[in-house]
């Protein structure tokens, strides 16, 4: 394997939706750093069963209704 071609892998914490933080191990920005979700497996239905709602925050969801808010949808 080449010597000096990778990223630097580290820990960060993860923010859920719901506020609770977990760390993992990730070459995302440096060590410490906060990485904040918009969807995670505590609210997406593929992982729900379907049962529970969609909770976002200012994302996908939100850009879209504001975009067509007044478009009917």
């Amino acid at each position: 394997m080449k010597k000096d071609i990778h990223p630097d892998y580290h820990v960060i914490d993860v923010k859920m939706t719901d506020g609770t933080i977990v760390q993992m191990r990730s070459t995302y920005q440096s060590e410490g750093a906060q990485l904040n979700l918009d969807i995670d497996p505590s609210t997406h239905p593929a992982w729900t069963g379907g049962t529970s709602r969609l909770m976002d925050t200012g994302g996908r969801v939100s850009k879209f209704k504001n975009k067509y808010e007044g478009l009917g949808f």
